[in-house]
């Protein structure tokens, strides 16, 4: 049984949304689950990473958020489940750690996300879809 699922949304990447949206239904369907869905938008060391000069420019956390949620709430729209199934999550930092972090926080039964094609560089460093499927205690599905 499916009664949580988390699908952490790249709000920047539309392709890969539209990869999981009939999974994330086909799943929602046979338990009546209630979906959380998760953006993940980066910090201010994300910025830092790239020069004080970044930094200083970079939008206020909150607007960041705000602006991410609207933008998760449209992708939100596209999926056929009904409003009072759904939740939505906007945090900062890393990807694999929030989506690792909610999935425990929610006691998730199942992650959904998709995930680019593998290639020499994912191979070598790894990736946010790798990460969460060696560390979730729960059943991941990976949408390519």
């Amino acid at each position: 049984m499916s009664k949580k699922i988390l699908v952490p949304i790249d709000i920047s990447e539309m392709e890969l949304t539209k990869q999981v949206i009939p999974h994330v239904e086909n799943y929602a369907k046979l338990d009546d689950a209630t979906i959380h869905f998760l953006a993940v938008i980066p910090d201010y060391t994300y910025f830092a990473s790239y020069g004080l000069g970044y930094a200083s420019i970079a939008p206020d956390a909150r607007e960041r958020e705000a602006a991410a949620l609207e933008t998760l709430s449209d992708i939100i729209a596209k999926f056929k489940i009904p409003d009072d199934r759904i939740e939505k999550h906007v945090l900062s930092g890393t990807p694999k750690d929030h989506i690792l972090g909610l999935a425990e926080d929610i006691d998730a039964d199942v992650i959904i996300l998709a995930s680019h094609r593998p290639s020499m560089s994912t191979y070598l460093l790894g990736s946010n879809a790798a990460a969460v499927v060696r560390h979730a205690r729960c059943s991941v599905l990976v949408v390519r």
